[in-house]
């Protein structure tokens, strides 16, 4: 969830800063000056790594907005103060700041965490996953998205996504002045044509960089389950995962889109395996069997 709603944000921020700075006639300033493929590439750096940043700081708020999440201020239940009090216990053995806790509305088995830094984060779980999962697996799933936060994660992730929107600003850009000078043979400043590619461009291979994006989220699962092992015990961690396994297999109990505590039901190949943001549960179960913890 939290790599999905970060993409979400960013791929919004960098059309919308696009579509800006076209209004604002800078490409159109670039154009007259003719293509200097330094200036491109420093002017692609600038916005692709802000877009990322900015993506960043606001993935707490869009996150709380998205899910409908009640952070809690003051528990109102005893599974509220065991909750918190959880929280608090893992993030402490993490050697992080204590991070906000919310839960937010949805009947399957759903968590995550997010956050600009270790010392400012937000772990949320779902109503579902605190109903049907006993305190050990919840513990479980706690510690592994504190162990995402531990691991600075978001922050590598921000620094991932900077180098890919950098490279899809660049490369739109190229592809639309092509487009517009050997195709629409536009010899004077840039086109429409230009602007209409571009945009198509950046969307197009903004998707398709994205394979970057959950390439680096499957591999980071595995070490989130070797620190929810550390900070709860292997065995928790691997019911927990077994229990979203048996869920995800219960065509009622978990929608093909749902991607619940990151879960994508069964495994994929191909061009789908690349858009998956999480590894198979069988493959992270058999690591951690195999892990020495």
């Amino acid at each position: 969830m939290r790599i999905m709603l970060f993409l979400a944000t960013n791929l919004a921020v960098i059309l919308v800063a696009s579509f800006t700075l076209r209004l604002l006639g800078v490409d159109s300033y670039l154009a007259q000056q003719g293509i200097n493929y330094g200036s491109l590439l420093a002017f692609a750096a600038v916005f692709g790594f802000a877009g990322a940043i900015i993506s960043l700081l606001i993935s707490k708020p869009m996150a709380k907005w998205s899910t409908k999440a009640r952070v809690i201020d003051t528990p109102r239940t005893p599974a509220e103060r065991w909750l918190v009090d959880t929280v608090a216990d893992l993030a402490k053995r993490a050697g992080i700041g204590m991070p906000e806790v919310a839960i937010f509305p949805a009947t399957q088995s759903n968590a995550f965490a997010t956050g600009w830094n270790k010392n400012d984060s937000l772990v949320a779980v779902s109503e579902g996953l605190l109903h049907r999962f006993n305190k050990d697996e919840i513990r479980a799933v706690l510690g592994h998205e504190i162990g995402h936060v531990a691991n600075g994660d978001m922050i590598t992730l921000a620094l991932i996504q900077g180098v890919v929107n950098t490279f899809v600003i660049f490369a739109s850009r190229v592809i639309g002045s092509f487009v517009d000078r050997v195709v629409f043979k536009n010899e004077n400043g840039h086109g429409i044509a230009f602007f209409v590619v571009s945009i198509i461009a950046e969307i197009v291979l903004g998707i398709l960089a994205s394979t970057i994006v959950f390439w680096f989220s499957r591999r980071r699962e595995f070490r989130a389950d070797i620190a929810g092992a550390q900070l709860a015990g292997t065995g928790a961690m691997i019911s927990a995962l077994a229990r979203l396994k048996q869920e995800s297999e219960v065509p009622d109990q978990m929608p093909d889109t749902l991607q619940a505590f990151g879960i994508n039901r069964g495994a994929r190949s191909g061009l789908s395996a690349m858009f998956m943001t999480h590894p198979p549960l069988e493959d992270r179960i058999a690591a951690l069997q195999n892990a020495r913890i």
